[in-house]
């Protein structure tokens, strides 16, 4: 049986790519810091406790993995974290987790599990944002840490193309999930302007399912229309 390791499995985008992986086969290591009731059911998914801001307690994980299984064939680099608000009144720390989380951890844990996953000629792939491939007024770093992101998948699958790997970034708009409840957007109500995490996974899907002679490096998906709300002040109150 082929492994993978996600990150960010607790809800959203993270838990239905899990669900998704799961169902084509694979055993998952599910790194986040909480644990998903949902996946908890499935014998073959197994979570870690893992806080990705924390470069030590993240190698240790990883270590206990590698010495359980050698047969990782895939890493989906998922989980985000992101601000929206005047560069100069957002929360200094919370900007170091913006780096830490969307770009930091990606490339320590790359680093990490290449190896293996150049044994197994596997799959990284990149949950990015589209974002990070346009200017982002009002999210400056979360922007550039997902770009950061990007150019880093691109670089390496440069890098690691001859040894049979696959690197690609999904860039996703506007998506139905969690991570909007505490900022000051949100997706708008009509249906036709924002995805929901199963196009993300249906992307994932696709790119796993792929003949071996064929990469796909970049995959864009938004919904037909664009539109966020805007939150009533109230909604902080």
């Amino acid at each position: 049986m082929k492994s993978a390791i996600i990150t960010g499995v607790s809800s959203g985008i993270g838990l239905t790519i899990a669900k998704k992986v799961l169902a084509l086969g694979y055993k998952v290591y599910g790194l986040s810091r909480t644990e998903s009731v949902e996946l908890k059911q499935n014998d073959n998914f197994q979570f870690l406790e893992c806080d990705l801001r924390d470069a030590k307690q993240l190698r240790k994980k990883i270590d206990e993995i590698q010495k359980l299984d050698k047969n990782i064939h895939l890493l989906v680099n998922n989980a985000g974290f992101g601000l929206i608000g005047l560069h100069e009144e957002l929360d200094y720390l919370k900007l170091e987790e913006i780096i830490q989380v969307n770009l930091t951890a990606p490339i320590l844990i790359t680093r990490l599990l290449l190896r293996q996953i150049k044994q197994n000629q596997g799959t990284i792939i990149n949950i990015s944002s589209v974002t990070a491939k346009k200017s982002s007024p009002l999210a400056s770093a979360y922007s550039a840490a997902k770009a950061g992101l990007t150019q880093f998948g691109e670089s390496l699958f440069d890098e690691v193309r001859k040894s049979g790997v696959k690197v690609c970034n999904i860039h996703p708009d506007v998506t139905k999930t969690n991570f909007y409840k505490d900022l000051s957007i949100k997706e708008d109500s009509d249906p036709d302007s924002y995805l929901l995490p199963e196009s993300i996974a249906d992307a994932v899907e696709m790119i796993l399912t792929q003949k071996n002679t064929l990469a796909i490096t970049d995959i864009t998906l938004q919904p037909q229309k664009h539109k966020i709300e805007k939150k009533s002040k109230a909604h902080f109150a």
